[in-house]
């Protein structure tokens, strides 16, 4: 299993990064690549391209409803809908309840007939995995202002198939319950550090900072610890370096392109 960062700007894309999205890939026992996609936000469906061809993607799930998650699903649809070598059957889409009508929305249709023939979508049901391929997917409620889930991703070891290995993807969302679940023990923490430490200390409940993120990681035992979603008018040395002074594993800062096998 690798994770290959497609997006990572916090709220908006910014000058050198699209927002949230993050490809997970992984072969089975018979070669076959599975390629699922957390959240597409805006600008991500570009740099998608340079990954992999959106028509073979196995499945989209979805953190939270905000525009920089989900935005460039609308666009997603036109592709499908219209690309010269005819649709290539219906996308899995697993999000909260209300995805397709959001999408449907964004989409700029009634939602009976925007999305109509492209996606099929599935409500998270907490705690509750949904296997694709051999890919695990466990989404877990965190706190954010709307209804989010981080997502506890497991699969085969990309260096050792017959190991299986973890990625925990926080999405949205300020320290809570929840976290500990999704990150107990994971292979690879990919935590949003959208916050500064000092700044915005005020602004409880809607996302982490470089610290807090590194709280988590120290506590649940994550070997390794990516930062991302960080606003372009942040400087994302502050939270590597508000994580490097309390967890003691690996730190890195999303870029576009990154990859990191499992």
């Amino acid at each position: 299993m690798r994770l290959v960062v497609v997006g990572c700007s916090g709220s908006f894309p910014g000058p050198d990064s699209a927002a949230s999205s993050y490809l997970v890939q992984a072969e089975d026992a018979e070669g076959r690549t599975w390629s699922v996609l957390l959240d597409l936000g805006s600008g991500a469906l570009g740099p998608l391209q340079r990954h992999v061809d959106p028509r073979t993607l196995d499945a989209v799930a979805l953190s939270h409803l905000h525009a920089d998650h989900v935005a460039d699903l609308a666009v997603l649809n036109v592709l499908l809908r219209y690309h010269p070598e005819g649709p290539r059957g219906l996308l899995p889409v697993h999000g909260p309840a209300g995805t397709a009508e959001r999408v449907a929305h964004l989409a700029g249709k009634d939602p009976a007939t925007a999305v109509d023939g492209q996606f099929e979508f599935h409500d998270w049901q907490p705690g509750a995995p949904v296997q694709v391929g051999p890919l695990t997917i466990e989404p877990i409620p965190v706190a954010h202002p709307i209804p989010s889930f981080g997502m506890r991703v497991t699969g085969p070891s990309d260096g050792d198939p017959s190991r299986r290995v973890t990625l925990t993807y926080t999405g949205d969302t300020d320290d809570c319950a929840g976290l500990d679940v999704l990150a107990r023990d994971a292979d690879l923490l990919l935590a949003e550090a959208g916050y500064v430490e000092g700044r915005d200390d005020a602004l409880r409940g809607v996302h982490l900072t470089g610290r807090r993120a590194a709280d988590l990681a120290q506590r649940a035992g994550a070997k390794r610890l990516v930062l991302t979603h960080v606003p372009p008018w942040n400087d994302p040395a502050v939270p590597a370096t508000e994580a490097m002074a309390v967890y003691d594993g690996p730190i890195a800062v999303a870029a576009p392109g990154a990859v990191y096998p499992l």
